[in-house]
């Protein structure tokens, strides 16, 4: 049931570190729809949607990530649901302007 979206935004040591692969991971046992990128500043954005319980132990594991990550902030939005998601992705780091 998809009864919540968020926009989570991870700060930190997140990139390099596997932060991605193993958000995926996670948000696919926790029965999650949603895609993880890097961000050229730094961060890592993650769009997550399904039960509210879901999405709160996803954030929860946002603070954390992988072992080898050091996380310093997660800023979290509510966002609306995209109902067009069936999977949990990486999805393509944007590009960066010159």
């Amino acid at each position: 049931m998809l009864e919540r979206a968020v926009r989570v935004l991870v700060s930190g040591q997140v990139q390099m570190v596997g932060y991605r692969q193993a958000c995926r991971s996670v948000a696919r046992s926790l029965g999650l729809f949603g895609w993880v990128r890097n961000l050229v500043d730094g961060r890592v954005e993650l769009f997550a949607q399904g039960s509210s319980e879901s999405i709160d132990k996803l954030i929860d594991w946002a603070w954390s990530g992988p072992r080898s990550a050091v996380v310093v902030g997660v800023e979290t939005d509510n966002v609306a649901v995209d109902r067009t998601l069936t999977d949990f992705f990486i999805q393509p780091n944007p590009e960066k302007s010159s």
